[in-house]
């Protein structure tokens, strides 16, 4: 029998081996892949993402547990595949263009993928015609935008821009964060909604899915 909480406990204590060897001898078993990704995994990252918003634990352990968490979908993924199982959404993340930080934004990666979402990341520098691309070419629910320069922080009102200009902006949300954005700039710009950190930022795109 499938110990659904076993499996969600190693992801949270960023056991990566011994994830694997319970997804492998559950999907053995004939467990439902869809069930392992609502119950084992979304379920642990969603106490580690409720833990490192209320300050409980830090970026080092988010990150071991969401290496943890990887191990999981790359084991999941062929049965995923089979079943033809859908992601939740699809989100395209970037750091805007002019700007190279980017430890903020894999987290919000990992977060969104832990969540159940597909997760296109397009990197660092990205300008504003690669992200209305990116939107356009996977059909994307959400679009993130990341910048840690007060300099680069223009480009998010380009991108949101290049969206309108394209005709598809009401076709994607918006949501932007990093260390100098407020919720003050993400109004100004016409951002959709504004995160301080990355679990904050899961919690804001369902909301924003109606999900």
């Amino acid at each position: 029998m499938v110990d659904f909480d076993a499996i969600s406990q190693a992801i949270i204590a960023g056991r990566g081996a011994e994830v694997k060897d319970f997804l492998t001898a559950a999907l053995a078993e004939g467990a439902d892949p869809g069930r392992l990704i609502n119950e084992a995994l979304i379920s642990g990252m969603s106490v580690v993402g409720e833990r490192f918003r209320k300050n409980e634990i830090y970026i080092p352990e988010v990150l071991l547990a969401a290496r943890a968490m990887h191990s999981g979908l790359d084991v999941l993924r062929p049965a995923l595949a089979a079943h033809k199982i859908q992601p939740v959404g699809t989100i395209i993340i970037g750091t805007v263009k002019g700007d190279l930080h980017d430890i903020g934004k894999n987290l919000v990666g990992m977060m969104f993928e832990g969540a159940g979402f597909q997760v296109v990341d397009l990197g660092v520098d990205v300008s504003p015609d690669k992200f209305m691309a990116a939107v356009q070419e996977h059909g994307a629910q959400l679009l993130g935008l990341s910048a840690l320069l007060t300099t680069t922080m223009p480009q998010m009102k380009n991108t949101i821009s290049a969206l309108e200009q394209a005709g598809i902006r009401r076709q994607v949300r918006v949501l932007v964060g990093g260390a100098p954005v407020t919720q003050d700039y993400a109004d100004k710009i016409g951002a959709d909604g504004y995160s301080a950190d990355a679990a904050s930022a899961v919690i804001k795109g369902k909301e924003l899915m109606g999900i």
